[in-house]
């Protein structure tokens, strides 16, 4: 019977699985076994009594102020014995590495979770999941929430981000690196997995009609069915236009085209709804033509200018005069009314090519209404100063032509 005893004690010490000492750093389960204002008790497999104390214990408390003796937690040992014999215990570092594991799990599936929006930077959005601060970059943020402002000032952009502050977004994890303590995550992911079935019902030429939501300095995005689609601004108007915002308002209702997917992003066109105008361009206009156009804008390569609502073209700076160096904004500005002459038509490429020197220099034909509306009001006094000028210069030669006379006559006297 003892030698059997013997045995069997000496085979616990062989296989040491008798006594389990945690070790610095480790991850423990215990038991409840007291609790108060400013410490919770464990027993720790029987071996040791840990106490959680301090901010280890307060930084958590939302999770853990409601133990109760006899509930199992788990804890991280950062100190082996403390001064009163005991093991020194963390919830902090024990429930961080729990929010680690669940992110990384969370990573792996693709799985929706709620955040919620603490602060805003220029960037995009600080977040807080599973008690780890995160970031939600403003490229990751969905249609609804992203800051569309014009010009991409960066102020207004900040302000838009921190109206955010305090609501919860749906978001998924994209990114997770806790020696980095790094966490990323996307609105948008979510987004366009919601969009994937409304989106599947649409294809290249589909045509659909929606609400302008938001114009930019590179196009406007129309609302429809739930989707957003981009409309650039070469796809608004056949024509060249300078802003969107010149044919495009927000809650305008359009329809158009979808020429493009790519993903969860939608392009559309709204010409392609529209009969080119250029593919009869030359029942209107004939190379050799002379026309009146309306100069558009001054660029220093040349003039855009408006032949009709339709069709414009370009004047460049080699058409405009034969001197060297000439000033552009010396031979005419925006709004001017000036004749023409057709020099190319392309009508593949939409390009109509216009000269003013091959006019032979009889450019001008029109002032903008301002300034003829000027010169009317001005006219009845500049018109005596000629009137006056003409009547001296009659007189003149006349008087000369007497003194011319007269001087030979006198010699022969």
């Amino acid at each position: 019977m003892e030698n059997q005893a013997i045995t069997e004690f000496e085979k616990l010490l062989t296989e040491g699985d008798y006594l389990k000492i945690p070790a610095l750093g480790d991850v423990v389960t215990g038991t409840v076994i007291g609790s108060g204002r400013r410490e919770i008790r464990l027993d720790v497999g029987g071996v040791a009594t840990g106490v959680v104390r301090g901010r280890e214990l307060f930084a958590e408390s939302a999770e853990y102020g409601g133990l109760k003796a006899g509930e199992q937690v788990e804890a991280t040992v950062i100190n082996v014995e403390n001064e009163n014999g005991e093991m020194e215990l963390s919830f902090r570092f024990a429930g961080q590495q729990k929010a680690w594991e669940e992110l990384r799990r969370l990573f792996t599936s693709g799985e929706m979770v709620e955040v919620k929006i603490l602060e805003a930077n220029k960037g995009g959005l600080i977040i807080n999941l599973q008690h780890i601060t995160g970031f939600l970059p403003v490229s990751q943020l969905s249609p609804e929430h992203y800051p569309r402002v014009s010009g991409g000032d960066k102020n207004k952009i900040l302000e838009k981000l921190k109206s955010y502050i305090g609501i919860t977004m749906k978001v998924r994890v994209l990114d997770v690196h806790e020696d980095d303590e790094k966490l990323i995550v996307s609105e948008k992911a979510v987004w366009e997995e919601a969009q994937k079935n409304v989106l599947s019902q649409y294809s290249i030429g589909s045509m659909v009609e929606g609400e302008v939501t938001a114009v930019a300095d590179f196009g406007a995005f129309v609302k429809f069915d739930s989707l957003e689609g981009l409309v650039h601004i070469s796809e608004i108007a056949w024509q060249r236009i300078d802003h969107p915002r010149d044919l495009l308002k927000i809650g305008q209702t359009v329809k158009a085209e979808i020429i493009g997917i790519e993903g969860s992003k939608i392009f559309l066109s709204m010409k392609k709804l529209i009969d080119d105008p250029w593919t009869h361009v030359n029942e209107r206009y004939n190379v050799g033509d002379t026309v009146k156009g309306t100069v558009l804008k001054v660029n220093p390569f040349g003039f855009f200018v408006e032949l009709d609502p339709e069709i414009h073209g370009l004047a460049h700076v080699s058409e405009l005069s034969d001197k060297p160096n000439v000033d552009v904004n010396e031979l005419g500005k925006a709004g001017q009314i000036l004749d023409f002459k057709i020099v190319s038509i392309e009508p593949k490429e939409h390009r109509l090519g216009l000269s003013l020197k091959a006019l032979g220099g009889s450019k001008k034909t029109e002032k903008p209404a301002e300034e003829a509306a000027a010169e009317e009001e001005s006219a009845p006094a500049e018109a005596e100063v000629p009137a006056a000028s003409t009547e001296e210069a009659a007189d003149k030669p006349a008087e000369s032509e007497e003194a011319k006379a007269d001087a030979p006559a006198a010699d022969q006297k």
